[in-house]
C-alpha cells in the first residue's frame, strides 16, 4: 500500500503537488524539481512534515 506525500516549494512554501510513496521508512526526505506555478519558475520541492 503507498500512502501521499505533499511536496512544498522551497522559494514561496506553496504546497503544489502530491506524490505517492511506498510504506516503507526511508531516511530523507523526497526532493524533487518542479514547477511552482506561484513563482512562475522552477526550484526545488521538498517533502513537507
Amino acid at each position: 500500500m503507498t500512502k501521499k506525500v505533499v511536496l512544498c516549494c522551497e522559494k514561496c512554501g506553496s504546497r503544489n503537488y502530491t506524490v505517492p510513496v511506498s510504506n516503507q521508512a526511508q531516511a530523507v526526505r523526497l526532493e524533487r524539481k518542479k514547477f511552482c506555478s506561484h513563482c512562475q519558475t522552477h526550484t526545488l520541492h521538498k517533502q513537507s512534515i
